[in-house]
């Protein structure tokens, strides 16, 4: 009956962690509320054709996954103010908000304006009328956190051209479209249509028919895609809209900036990969899932293995959830082999811990791991097979290595010729597909040049490969983003000299 009971323990702490971070009741799953705003009808400045029609798509998009959405279309100053006291007040400690805005935008000295439709046609030195007359984005990021959501997501397709160029006039000092917004606060997700210094579509060509403009008509359906994060929405996206951009010459990037503290699904749990993914510990506002399968005694207690490999070859580390008083391993027919003590003692046997790791040369083909243990009460638990598989374990421990060292990516070297070391991408290239850096700039457009994956020694550097780049001495800073290869994309990360 032990195992029966032990099972039962487990399978209600289980029962009891769900309904904490997946309930929609939970703390985690507030109440959903948006403002969609979409500005057409443009009185001083350029009208453009499918901003509204981007706001209705938008709305329709999040009423699916269950905001209580609220719409506004051509805003005046006063209109676009009054729709923010109203989504001021619906918002509640704990909840998810989201903007979205379509329409005109403009950046003056780093600071991002959206443009209400009685904007006045600003010359040159006339900024104070621009800033007077719109709405600062970082205003509606500060309004949503006083009200105290726990999400806030901020969506803007407004890297059109300067509206404010005109013949004959010489343009107001500032550039169309967004400046990045590179220092959010804690809890908030922002993504652009286009990167910087980039403007953003309306349509392909004059035959395209499409009511959206190219990046609405994707982010809408990425957002409806089940199991994906904001993060994962965000990236699909990007490569979607880039891919269709490049179509017609034009270069687009969406760029998004992520300062989230737990993983966000909007449209269902997770999707996992057997093979690479892991469940995450943090999820914020799910919708109900399906009541789990109660897991067999013997599935509890099966251990858990962890793959690391290093000049010597790999080890093994198992995880066990009972104590054990022996640990004992094979790979393929032969006999069973104790892994030894360490010097240390288990206060719950208060005998000697066994060793939970083992050794495997470097060129261990791929097989099965059978692992056996004797539990507390003299019992022989297993054996347990494990599947190992070089490559795959491989790249999974350099990704991770990779996630837990984000700040050492990039390096800053160099005396009269400024170096832009990236040692360290290479020592873990074999988990990376493509890596890609943007000089002074928040997009990423440079491949980095990385030498073939060698599974003999992975983490060695060839003798003929060149781990830096020359840049100018005037540059300010480096961002760099990583393809995987499983094909996932990791955040943008900038480093400054």
């Amino acid at each position: 009956m032990r195992p029966l009971r032990r099972a039962m323990a487990a399978i209600t702490a289980v029962t009891t962690l769900l309904i904490v971070v997946l309930s929609p009741e939970g703390a985690l799953a507030a109440k959903r509320t948006a403002l969609v705003i979409g500005n057409n009808d443009y009185r001083n400045v350029p009208k453009l054709q499918k901003a509204v029609n981007d706001a209705r798509t938008m709305a329709d998009a999040l009423r699916k996954l269950g905001f209580q959405v609220m719409t506004a279309e051509n805003q005046t100053r006063s209109g676009f103010s009054e729709s923010l006291l109203a989504f001021d007040a619906t918002i509640e400690p704990g909840d998810t908000a989201f903007f979205f805005y379509a329409g005109h935008g403009f950046e003056i000295a780093g600071q991002n304006f959206l443009l209400p439709t009685d904007v006045p046609a600003a010359t040159e030195g006339q900024e104070e009328l621009v800033r007077d007359s719109s709405i600062m984005a970082d205003r509606i990021v500060e309004r949503v956190q006083n009200r105290g959501a726990r999400t806030a997501i901020l969506v803007f397709d407004a890297c059109r051209n300067n509206p404010f160029e005109r013949r004959g006039v010489r343009a107001l000092n500032g550039r169309g479209g967004l400046a990045p917004m590179t220092t959010l606060p804690e809890g908030v997700f922002s993504i652009f249509s286009a990167g910087p210094r980039q403007t953003a579509l309306d349509r392909l060509s004059e035959n395209d028919l499409d009511p959206n403009s190219v990046f609405t008509r994707i982010f809408a359906k990425q957002l409806l895609d089940p199991g994906e994060n904001l993060v994962q929405v965000a990236q699909r996206t990007r490569r979607a809209v880039s891919e269709m951009a490049d179509t017609v010459g034009h270069k687009q990037v969406p760029v998004y900036f992520d300062q989230m503290v737990d993983d966000v699904f909007l449209n269902g749990p997770p999707k996992l990969d057997a093979a690479t993914a892991q469940p995450p510990q943090k999820v914020a506002a799910l919708p109900p899932v399906a009541p789990l399968k109660p897991p067999t005694a013997e599935a509890l207690n099966a251990p858990i293995a962890s793959f690391s490999r290093h000049n010597g070859g790999w080890t093994v580390s198992f995880s066990l959830l009972d104590p054990a008083l022996g640990i004992s391993w094979r790979m393929g027919e032969g006999a069973f082999r104790e892994t030894g003590f360490l010097d240390a003692l288990d206060p719950r046997t208060r005998k000697r811990m066994p060793n939970p790791s083992i050794q495997l040369p470097p060129d261990a083909p791929a097989g099965t791991i059978e692992i056996r243990y004797v539990d507390a009460q003299g019992e022989t638990q297993g054996p347990f097979p494990i599947k190992f598989e070089p490559e795959a374990a491989l790249i999974r421990d350099q990704r991770k290595i990779l996630d837990m060292t984000a700040g050492s990516w990039l390096a800053f070297g160099g005396y009269n010729t400024p170096l832009l070391y990236y040692t360290h991408l290479m020592s873990y290239r074999c988990a990376i597909r493509e890596a890609k850096i943007g000089i002074d700039s928040a997009v990423p457009d440079k491949v980095l040049k990385l030498p073939a994956c060698d599974m003999r020694d992975p983490v060695a550097i060839p003798s003929d490969a060149t781990p830096y780049l020359k840049i100018p001495g005037s540059v300010k800073s480096v961002s760099v983003e990583l393809t995987y290869r499983d094909g996932s994309v990791s955040e943008i990360k900038t480093f400054r000299k």
